[in-house]
């Protein structure tokens, strides 16, 4: 890998985005200095633990310990620090507009650090954000501070990975001197680096995710249609994706998308638009398909069995997708919500999930192996792709299930294979 000058970073956020940037700057070299405002979280950091499960994080964090420092104070952040980004979480607000109170909190904070060369917001925002921290800057006299945007395109479960071998580097900067600071700091990262203007910077972060929600939704629109009329959606997304101008990413039929990216995103977008006084009818459709999705799933097992009422249902993965501990607008939160209103008691079984402890959470019970949730069951629901599954014992589950009713919510599973083992097996868009 190249090495690049060191640079000092100051990073303001230590979630997903924040840990993954900081983690990653200290392995091409730089130095970076950690701010979160969760003491429980920076302590566990300094002890050597990561808060979140991400695969090389935790080994990358180690490797670079002498480069990497995790903070609460602001001084210490900002302490010969070149260059701030900020990676804050932007939720939605009461209006559906991003909630910017961090990234506000984080700029007014860096008032009177006018040793800074740049300050630059990786954190995912509305468009025109970008003019508006410039204007704060100017008036907290760092006017000689350039401004960037930096969006992140990373996907949980291999944001390490992304983050050094991405598709691209976006840089969206107000001046040459800030894209190339910006570029330099990247030096190592393997993939073309591509400058624009901010507002074109902070408009393809929501654009792509969008676009990436809408494969999701369009195969699975096709995936209801060839249930109805007997075709395989899979032989039909093979053949699709093979078309050198589509491709086959995202053209997989299943119980909808979630996550802490396209949900958010998506409605962000559509937010933005209607601030605008102009509505995004495909993308409201794509939110629309993905809200159904889930609650279709509920239908057809609510079918299979007649009623839902004093069934037992096994969800089979939490998360959102594999490889994550994330839970953040995972489909199967709408799940077990909707089957414990139909009546039904819900198990739930995931290798690494942390569901709060509140409804619908609070009204199910865990089980630590896909067998044990399945014991006595009514019915099951694959709603997370874990390679675990895959692995499963079925015989033994088709024989402790009350009904070897299956759902499979991924097309995980082989379906002839399955209906031999004694299942009535579903799945999304298979004959």
């Amino acid at each position: 890998m190249v090495r690049t000058p060191e640079r000092r970073v100051a990073v303001f956020g230590a979630g997903y985005i924040g840990l993954v940037t900081g983690a990653c700057f200290a392995e091409l070299g730089h130095r970076v200095v950690v701010r979160d405002i969760d003491p429980e979280k920076v302590a566990l950091l300094r002890s050597g633990e990561v808060p979140i499960y991400e695969p090389g994080l935790g080994d990358m964090i180690a490797r670079n310990k002498e480069r990497l420092t995790f903070t609460l104070d602001l001084e210490e952040t900002l302490d010969g620090a070149e260059i701030a980004y900020v990676c804050v979480d932007t939720p939605p607000s009461a209006s559906g507009d991003a909630d910017l109170s961090r990234l506000w909190s984080v700029v007014r904070s860096l008032e009177g650090a006018t040793h800074l060369r740049a300050v630059v917001v990786k954190s995912t925002v509305p468009v025109g954000t970008g003019a508006r921290v410039r204007a704060a800057l100017d008036e907290a006299g760092l006017a000689h501070v350039g401004y960037a945007a930096n969006p992140e395109f990373t996907a949980e479960g291999r944001a390490v990975d992304d983050f050094l071998h991405p598709d691209r580097v976006v840089i969206g900067a107000e001046d040459d001197a800030t894209a190339r600071l910006i570029e330099e700091l990247h030096a190592g990262v393997d993939g073309p680096v591509v400058v624009m203007d901010v507002r074109s910077a902070e408009m393809v972060k929501l654009a792509s995710n969008a676009l990436l929600a809408t494969k999701i939704s369009f195969i699975n629109e096709i995936a209801t249609l060839c249930e109805k009329t007997g075709a395989d959606v899979e032989e039909v997304a093979k053949a699709v994706g093979l078309d050198h101008r589509l491709g086959p990413h995202f053209l997989r039929p299943g119980i909808g998308w979630g996550g802490s990216c396209f949900p958010k995103d998506s409605e962000a977008l559509r937010q933005l638009a209607s601030n605008t006084g102009y509505h995004l009818q495909l993308l409201s459709a794509v939110i629309e398909v993905n809200n159904l999705q889930k609650r279709r799933a509920i239908q057809t097992l609510k079918d299979a069995l007649g009623t839902l009422t004093g069934m037992r249902v096994a969800l089979l993965g939490l998360t959102f997708k594999p490889g994550t501990d994330d839970m953040r607008e995972a489909p199967s939160t709408v799940l077990a919500a909707r089957l414990l209103a139909e009546g039904a008691e819900v198990r739930c079984w995931d290798p690494m999930a942390r569901p709060p402890a509140a409804e619908p959470w609070s009204s199910t019970t865990r089980h630590e192996t896909p067998e044990l949730a399945v014991e006595g069951a009514d019915a099951a629901i694959v709603v997370t792709e874990w390679p675990q599954l895959k692995e499963a014992d079925w015989a033994h589950a088709a024989a402790v299930m009350r009904r070897p009713v299956l759902f499979d919510g991924r097309n995980l599973l082989d379906p002839a294979a399955m209906r031999a083992l004694g299942f009535t097996y579903m799945s999304v868009g298979r004959p």
